[in-house]
C-alpha cells in the first residue's frame, strides 16, 4: 500500500475512536440487514465481538505496512472461522457493512479516496482469513474422514 493510503486509512481510523461502540452496532445492524443467516453465527455478547472486531482492524490500521507479519494473524482467524462454514458471500457482506458503517460514522470524511482504501485493507484481510479458513475446513474434512 501506498505511503499516501496508509496515511489516510489511519487517519480515517483515529476520527472512528470516540464512536467506536455506536460504529459496531452500526456495523452489526448492516451486516444482518444484509445477511440476515449470519446472526445464528454471533450467538455471544455483540458488544464483546465489536470489540474484537474493534481489535482486528487496529491491527489491520497499524501493521498494514507490514502485510507480511499481519497475514498469518489473519490466516488464523480464518482458519478458526472455518467450523463456522462461512462463505464467500459472508465476506462480502461483512465487506459492505463495513465500509457503510464507515461511510455513516465518518459523514463527509468518507470519501471516494478513503473508501477505496479501507476497501483494498479489508480483502487483502479476508482474502487471507479466506485462505486460512479453506485449509481450516480440508482440516475438517481430513478429521472426519
Amino acid at each position: 500500500m501506498k505511503p499516501q493510503e496508509i496515511s489516510r486509512l489511519r487517519a480515517s481510523f483515529q476520527k472512528i475512536g470516540p464512536l467506536a461502540e455506536p460504529a459496531t452496532a452500526l456495523f452489526y445492524a448492516r451486516l444482518f440487514e444484509l445477511d440476515p443467516g449470519l446472526r445464528e453465527l454471533f450467538r455471544g455478547d455483540l458488544g464483546v465481538q465489536g470489540r474484537q472486531l474493534l481489535q482486528m482492524l487496529v491491527m489491520a490500521v497499524n501493521g498494514i505496512e507490514r502485510i507480511d507479519a499481519l497475514a498469518p494473524a489473519a490466516r488464523r482467524l480464518g482458519l478458526n472461522q472455518a467450523s463456522h462454514h462461512l462463505r464467500g458471500s459472508h465476506y462480502d457482506a461483512v465487506g459492505e457493512a463495513l465500509l457503510g458503517s464507515l461511510a455513516k460514522g465518518l459523514g463527509a470524511d468518507f470519501t471516494q479516496e478513503t473508501r477505496a482504501v479501507w476497501g483494498k485493507t479489508y480483502w487483502l484481510l479476508a482474502e487471507t482469513m479466506k485462505a486460512g479458513a479453506r485449509d481450516g475446513a480440508a482440516k475438517l474434512n481430513r478429521a472426519a474422514a
